[in-house]
């Protein structure tokens, strides 16, 4: 590798950002040695200063362990999981998703628990707070009026015209009159599927996937189809394919980059194929993206969209994982559907608020979205990174965890091990976690858990995982679950 000393990151950052991806990759295997430090130092010509940073960067993102008076070494790995939905056949014994989910919520609210489960960041290392307020700040000075005056139904035009020019970034090329401002990206979901289904229908949906898709199917009358979903490569297209000769689907929702829980993201062919499909079959597709710009590599991967020929896709998106949590900025590109969409957001909530959706703009305006979300994809890659490697320390062995493409959750198997009554257990010692029922209707997923890597990863954090997995092996040697 030929390092830049111009290129924007540092030269330790380079290495360590090669090595990274020479251990994810295979290429590095578990408990290869790294070279010594001044082996390095000579075969890069660097200095050993570089090494040293990048060597410690890599251990603390738990890709390497220090040997006592031997340098490095690849940590251990845990395998990820293989299985497609199609392979676990579900069981009807699984607690209700409204009662486990009512629990978890009640637990977040209790000020000592531990909080594994919320996939919001927290702190102000996720989040450029004092920019985002400065921005603010500079949208009211300029025009006080913003806040004494109703919003239009279309909604900050400078938002909408940064939406577009940020869209060809991951091959979304738009135009202003198909974007519609939301509260959030959950109102975008919710105006999608209303434009195009009606109660009754059946919509299909990955397993496992976002758990709260559940019930705001059920709230508009709206029947979950699962469907075959890999760890690794995501939504099976063919098994969708076979399914629609024989079952009318109204539409389609997916993540197809960086899945919520999966982490993974669809080879580029299988979108294609995807995008291909429904034009081909004219049926409308929910893309949900709110995780796509925290891809952890670059280039970022091209949206389902870019491969959509006549608008039977949709797009929903926000800037609540990334940027401003609590402003609730989502946007739906609403395809051939935009103005039905439109049309039920303002009977719905009529408009979202400008000063908002101006500060949003101002701060992608001055030019450190980038800067910030490059920050946050090697943040994000170096967490999910170091907790797969407390949970290849602390969890039972047979564990397997994926290896996100991108984002901040991590999706933990552990065969024997009925997460549910783990559950139990961890919040009896204030720790919460969102088990794997939560992500399909049965107990598909009794022995799966959802972790979030999107916090400070401190003593309190690692003790967690710690418990957590004592609890588990406790389990596993005591129990026996079918998977």
């Amino acid at each position: 590798m030929q390092m830049d000393a111009q290129a924007a990151p540092p030269r330790y950052q380079q290495l360590a950002d090669e090595l990274s991806l020479a251990i994810h990759a295979g290429r590095l295997p578990s408990g290869a040695r790294l070279p010594s430090l001044r082996q390095m130092a000579q075969q890069r010509k660097v200095s050993l200063n570089t090494v040293i940073g990048a060597y410690r960067q890599l251990e603390d993102a738990g890709l390497v362990v220090p040997l006592p008076r031997s340098g490095f070494e690849v940590a251990a790995r845990l395998q990820v999981p293989r299985r497609s939905l199609r392979d676990a056949p579900s069981e009807p014994t699984a607690p209700s998703q409204p009662a486990m989910l009512a629990r978890v919520l009640a637990a977040q609210q209790r000020p000592q628990v531990l909080d594994l489960a919320f996939a919001g960041p927290r702190g102000r290392a996720f989040y450029p707070g004092v920019q985002l307020q400065r921005a603010t700040a500079q949208v009211l000075r300029r025009s006080l009026s913003t806040v004494e005056t109703y919003a239009r139904p279309d909604g900050s035009q400078a938002l909408i015209r940064q939406i577009v020019q940020r869209g060809p970034r991951m091959g979304l090329h738009t135009v202003p009159g198909r974007i519609t401002l939301t509260h959030g990206a959950m109102e975008a979901l919710q105006l999608a599927l209303r434009a195009v289904t009606e109660p009754g229908d059946a919509v299909g949906i990955e397993a496992p996937s976002y758990f709260n898709l559940y019930p705001l199917l059920a709230s508009l009358g709206l029947q979950a189809i699962e469907l075959p979903t890999h760890p690794q490569r995501g939504l099976d297209v063919e098994a969708l394919d076979a399914l629609l000769d024989t079952t009318a689907l109204a539409a389609l929702v997916v993540m197809p980059t960086v899945h919520n829980p999966l982490g993974c993201t669809m080879p580029v062919a299988a979108k294609q194929r995807l995008a291909e499909l429904a034009n081909a079959r004219r049926l409308p597709v929910i893309e949900d993206i709110v995780y796509a710009e925290l891809q952890h590599s670059e280039p970022l991967e091209p949206l389902l969209k870019a491969f959509d020929r006549d608008g039977w896709v949709m797009v929903c998106a926000g800037f609540s994982k990334t940027l401003a949590p609590d402003y609730r900025v989502g946007w739906l590109e609403g395809g051939r559907f935009i103005d039905r969409i439109a049309l039920l957001k303002f009977h719905s909530s009529g408009a979202e608020s400008r000063l908002l959706g101006d500060a949003v703009a101002a701060f992608l305006e001055a030019g450190n979205y980038e800067h910030h979300l490059r920050r946050m994809r090697r943040l994000y890659r170096e967490q999910t990174s170091k907790v797969r490697q407390l949970v290849a320390q602390h969890f039972p062995p047979g564990t397997r965890a994926t290896e996100p493409t991108g984002g901040f959750l991590l999706w933990l198997e552990i065969p024997g091990v009925d997460t549910g009554e783990l559950f139990e257990q961890a919040l009896a010692e204030d720790i919460v976690f969102m088990p794997g029922q939560m992500y399909s209707r049965g107990a598909r997923y009794r022995h799966c858990l959802r972790l979030s890597c999107c916090q400070e990863l401190d003593a309190r954090y690692v003790a967690g995982i710690a418990r957590i997995g004592a609890l588990a092996t406790a389990l596993a040697a005591s129990t026996v679950v079918p998977c």
